[in-house]
């Protein structure tokens, strides 16, 4: 075995005869023609991140895992079915101060878009099974009330009729002092009667609701109702598919909390204060696209109101034998979830939960980010509409998570950091959520393309030399590209942004015939992808 000799001292020494002499003063060889600049990014799909679950208080967290595990489905629909459900049993009965003037209520609208065969009927009965017991139950309850508002209300009515007929019956001689007499006490107790409030019975969930039978809704039920449905069917109604033009005022002012004017055919009008309504919604994916469509939609805020989820599908790589949820957890949530509604039911006036002082300084600094991140070339710039609201709609989760925490005595209890910041990370999920959605409610179909092609230039490099644009469609997928001609659009976006290069075509011999396919030159960054 050699020994190799030992280095010199003087470290240039050893590599000096590599180079020829004067190299050190010799300038930079002028860029050629396969000089590249760096190229231009499409913006590309972000990674969207799972649901952050362990931000959900214990006993709603297993509730959540669990279901996502026995249904082999993203832990995204249940974690946001968790939040709506919250919402659905506070929603009008409690509301978050951040500070000052500046209150939140707690109602919140999520919606979750899901391909068909992802079994979201079957977590939407999983997450909302406590909340129909408990109407049942408070149906029950009020069952009472409503019989004897009905009994004093017909005694009422029949008496008014009596002295109508008294007044009407009376006797020529003293019929004006009489019917006077008659005719006060049949109205005071027709005004009575009319006073008397018989209670609707109680409903906490709607599936799908018009914009009338949604103010009904909201005025019968003290002005909070919840739309839980597996399906967009309330899109198609805000669009106007049953009355015409689109009508969202409804679902405009029950998101805020503004004032409604409830119109009754053949009674007075009711207003609803402060309306309060709740939706927890699975949609396809497609929906999404055609609600963008939907005239005012986007100018008059409803798309702003919505936290959107787009979590990746697990049909094709589900476990076929998922362990089931466990009788305790099951019972455990719906022992919780119904605690917090019947707690709450019968509220007139909405409590009003605190933040702590660190509580607030946690806001504060979100408040900070989101404030900075809306200007011109921020990164929230493009969703502007919907950020203006992301503060508030995270003040509104951590209400949620810590009346989760405290389902029997919340509202006595200051929000902590410790959930805020909670809340805060649940808002973050929503935001890359939500830039997704509506990158893809305003994508332009040439740049998808661009995007599909830059895709399978990475995944399938050609040619370092280069390629041609009939070798490109052959390697490329028919479902994305139909004919040649479908390439064009594509290869001229990426060519504007520096992905590839169209490369001069040879000299024509002049004997006519077909001319060769444009051939072009794939950026190094895609023949030689850094690892």
């Amino acid at each position: 075995m050699t020994v190799p000799a030992p280095r010199p001292d003087d470290p240039y020494d050893n590599v000096s005869p590599l180079f020829r002499d004067g190299w050190e003063n010799e300038a930079e060889p002028p860029a050629g023609p396969d000089t590249w600049d760096a190229p231009v990014a499409l913006g590309e799909s972000r990674a969207l991140p799972a649901f952050p679950v362990d931000a959900l208080p214990g006993w709603l967290g297993a509730m959540v895992k669990a279901v996502a595990e026995e249904t082999q489905t993203p832990a995204d629909l249940a974690g946001c079915l968790a939040l709506a459900s919250l919402a659905a049993a506070a929603g009008g009965r409690v509301v978050v101060r951040i500070r000052g003037r500046w209150h939140e209520p707690v109602n919140i609208y999520t919606a979750v878009a899901l391909p068909p065969g992802n079994r979201k009927s079957a977590v939407f009965d999983l997450m909302t099974r406590p909340l129909m017991d408990v109407e049942k139950q408070l149906c029950a309850a009020s069952a009472i009330r409503r019989t004897e508002a009905e009994t004093t209300q017909r005694l009422l009515k029949a008496a008014a009729e009596r002295a109508a007929t008294k007044a009407a019956n009376a006797e020529p001689d003293d019929r004006a002092k009489a019917t006077a007499k008659a005719t006060a006490e049949a109205v005071a107790l027709a005004q009575e009667a009319e006073a008397v409030t018989v209670p609707a019975e109680t409903q906490l969930i709607a599936d799908d609701a018009t914009q009338a039978s949604l103010a009904t809704l909201l005025a019968e039920q003290g002005g909070r109702i919840a739309i839980m449905s597996p399906e967009g069917g309330v899109f198609d109604i805000i669009a106007g598919l049953y009355s015409g033009p689109p009508d969202m005022t409804i679902f405009l002012k029950g998101h805020a909390g503004d004032r409604v004017r409830v119109n009754r055919q053949g009674r007075p009008s009711q207003h609803v204060e402060r309306p309060a309504v709740t939706m927890g919604l699975a949609i396809q994916p497609e929906v999404l696209e055609a609600i963008a469509k939907v005239k005012g939609a986007d100018g008059r805020g409803l798309l702003a109101r919505y936290l959107y989820s787009v979590p990746v599908s697990l049909v094709g790589s589900r476990n076929v034998e998922p362990d089931p949820i466990s009788d305790e957890v099951v019972d455990t949530y719906g022992r919780h979830l119904v605690a917090l509604t019947t707690e709450l039911a019968d509220w007139t006036d909405p409590a009003i939960i605190q933040l702590t002082p660190e509580a607030d300084a946690v806001m504060l600094a979100y408040q900070k980010v989101t404030e900075s991140r809306l200007g011109k070339g921020g990164t929230l710039a493009p969703i502007i509409k919907w950020a203006a609201k992301r503060d508030g709609a995270v003040a509104r989760i951590a209400a949620l998570l810590h009346l989760a925490a405290h389902p029997t005595d919340g509202w006595r209890l200051p929000i902590a950091a410790t959930t805020m910041a909670d809340a805060c990370r649940i808002g973050d999920y929503f935001t890359i959520h939500a830039l997704h959605v509506f990158d893809a409610m305003g994508a332009d179909p040439a740049r998808d393309a661009a995007r599909t092609l830059l895709d399978h230039l990475r995944t399938n490099p050609l040619a370092p030399g280069g390629f041609t644009k009939r070798d490109l469609f052959r390697s490329a997928s028919r479902a994305d590209f139909p004919t040649i001609a479908d390439l064009a659009p594509a290869l001229e976006l990426l060519e504007e942004h520096g992905w590839v290069r169209m490369q001069a075509p040879p000299p024509r011999s002049g004997k006519g015939g077909r001319p060769p396919s444009p051939r072009y030159q794939a950026h190094p960054h895609l023949t030689h992808p850094t690892p």
